[in-house]
């Protein structure tokens, strides 16, 4: 089991052949020094599952800007979508609205998407699964790493361990976002974190 970054690299830099694998990806800012990294090792396609998002012109806006700096990085990746079932999220994270972001609200929230794109993963024949949330210095690697090993145990599907936010990951992000005039959120995406946005 891969526990920190150097490993990642030293595991990907050992592959053999280049596995398929299924990128959970919140949005296109975040996907953007993440596809330079898995590229490299794996042959990626993009699962923009995100049923958190709100409202439904913010879901549809992110996914096209993850589809667009796809196709401006000139990267053969497919961008999949299933649409939003916010009912899921609403679900998921019954109980935990008023706690804010950095909770177990969040906790709940990465579970949800992860666990798609596990079960994603599994039904379409891919190697790995993994995800982009790792790269926000705002999100809990310990978290997304804690629950991608336990999925990967549910669904005998093998989990690539993330934290994309290493060796300057975020900001290379930021960097390619500003090359590509890329729309970047001021807020991780549902209600909740909309409506608190000010208290930042």
């Amino acid at each position: 089991m891969i526990s920190n970054y150097k490993d990642f690299i030293k595991f990907c830099e050992n592959l053999n052949n280049r596995p398929k694998l299924l990128l959970h990806s919140c949005c296109g800012p975040c996907s953007s020094w993440t596809l330079e990294v898995l590229t490299k090792y794996f042959d990626v396609d993009i699962y923009y599952s995100n049923d958190n998002i709100y409202p439904t012109e913010e879901f549809d806006k992110r996914l096209s800007e993850q589809k667009r700096i796809v196709n401006e990085l000139g990267l053969n990746v497919q961008v999949f979508s299933d649409g939003i079932n916010d009912n899921d999220y609403y679900e998921s994270i019954k109980g935990l609205e008023d706690l804010g972001e950095h909770s177990k609200r969040c906790y709940e929230c990465y579970k949800l998407r992860m666990r798609k794109t596990a079960l994603k993963a599994l039904k379409e024949g891919y190697d790995y699964f993994t995800t982009t949330l790792s790269i926000s210095p705002h999100k809990n690697s310990d978290w997304i790493n804690e629950i991608g090993y336990a999925l990967e145990n549910e669904f005998n599907i093998k989990y690539l361990y993330s934290n994309f936010k290493k060796a300057e990951g975020y900001k290379k992000s930021i960097e390619i976002s500003k090359e590509h005039n890329l729309y970047r959120q001021d807020y991780c995406g549902c209600v909740y974190s909309y409506n608190e946005r000010g208290d930042h």
